[in-house]
């Protein structure tokens, strides 16, 4: 009997990332991103993870919603779906979300594959809760939920690995849901909440982990890993500083307004940009020397991709790996339990080209080499 695939694709997930708007959550900031030259990210993300299941398409029955909510891609893709349900074209909400998952649960799906973000794995949740195995195909801009695959193949190759019935390694779990309020975290604020748990097909390696914050004890460290990178700064080139309270101790050292979950550059140690987009920071790198100042995200192990789309595929490509500083206090790099640092830029030529092992500041003159896998 054939495996029943469920797959959900929220066509505007992503949008908001790479023109600085920190989500598409609401239908006033979904027009300002398309009026900015937003282009949907998810399309391209789960067709990418279709790709890697079409090795099993004789086996197993492919439900999805129709057009740009995951018909679309499926044929595209090959795959010849069971389309269900009814949507208005360019017009979906998250009620078209929580309908599509309520019928796919009906129809007894053996995996739920969703694309989207924080705000599409709280709307899935919401309908299912932990009764159907659930996976998601990371493309939003906000990802603090632990019920994502690390990148799009690696989403679909776990689909595969669970509608096979592969047991090297491979479980259920029970994975956070998390998600933030926008206005809030636009408005420089960082407001999450756990929502629940999906029940979620589990391989080391394959699924992110729950983004896990800063501790007081930390604050010196942070100190002494801002002072190392000020201490080194040049006068000739610019320095584009990624999102999080490690890279904010850089700005406030320096005495610069900065945006805590946006990206800022400095140029001379002076401010010269503040809660920049990828055009902008596209226009500020052509003719000058540039670097990247990231830092690791604590429990997840990601410096691109996850809250800093902005600095995308093409300026990480025009800046170089060699000028890329990462930066992570000793217990960031112990919450990643041995686990490699990941990217996730949307570009497979970059993501390789990030791959191998990278110098990461961990405190004053303290360094340490960290593996990135890709």
């Amino acid at each position: 009997m054939s495996k029943k695939l469920g797959f959900i694709v929220n066509p505007i997930a992503g949008m908001g990332g790479r023109v600085g708007l920190k989500g598409t959550d609401g239908q006033m900031i979904l027009e300002k991103a398309r009026q900015l030259g937003a282009v949907p990210e998810s399309p391209r993300r789960s067709a990418i993870a279709l790709k890697r299941i079409i090795c099993i398409k004789e086996n197993i029955e492919l439900i999805t919603y129709p057009h740009e909510m995951g018909e679309d891609e499926a044929r595209e893709c090959g795959f010849n779906p069971t389309v269900i349900g009814s949507i208005r074209l360019g017009r979906t909400t998250l009620h078209d979300t929580e309908n599509a998952a309520k019928e796919m649960l009906r129809l007894g799906v053996d995996l739920l594959l969703f694309c989207g973000g924080d705000g599409t794995a709280r709307d899935v949740y919401n309908v299912i809760g932990d009764e159907v195995a659930s996976l998601g195909i990371p493309a939003g801009v906000k990802i603090h939920s632990a019920v994502y695959a690390t990148s799009p193949h690696n989403a679909g190759d776990l689909a595969v690995a669970y509608l096979e019935g592969s047991s090297s390694g491979l479980r259920l779990r029970l994975a956070e849901v998390m998600d933030i309020d926008e206005e809030a975290f636009r408005d420089n604020r960082l407001s999450a909440r756990l929502y629940g748990y999906l029940k979620v097909p589990y391989q080391r390696g394959l699924v992110q982990s729950g983004k896990s914050g800063s501790t007081h004890e930390e604050e010196a460290s942070i100190d002494a890993i801002a002072s190392d990178v000020i201490n080194n700064m040049q006068d000739d080139c610019l320095y584009i500083i990624g999102s999080g309270t490690t890279t904010r101790a850089i700005m406030e050292k320096l005495g610069l307004e900065n945006t805590l979950l946006g990206i800022d550059a400095v140029y001379s140690k002076k401010l010269t940009g503040l809660d920049l987009n990828e055009a902008q920071l596209l226009k500020l790198t052509e003719g000058t020397r540039a670097k990247i100042v990231v830092t690791v995200i604590g429990g997840q192990g990601y410096i691109f991709g996850r809250g800093n789309q902005q600095i995308s595929a093409k300026v990480i490509e025009k800046v170089g790996k060699e000028n890329i500083i990462v930066i992570a206090t000793q217990n960031k790099i112990l919450s990643l339990k041995g686990n490699p640092l990941l990217v996730d830029t949307g570009e497979d030529k970059v993501n390789q080209m990030l791959g191998g092992y990278i110098k990461v500041i961990s405190g004053f003159n303290e360094r340490i080499m960290l593996k990135v896998a890709t």
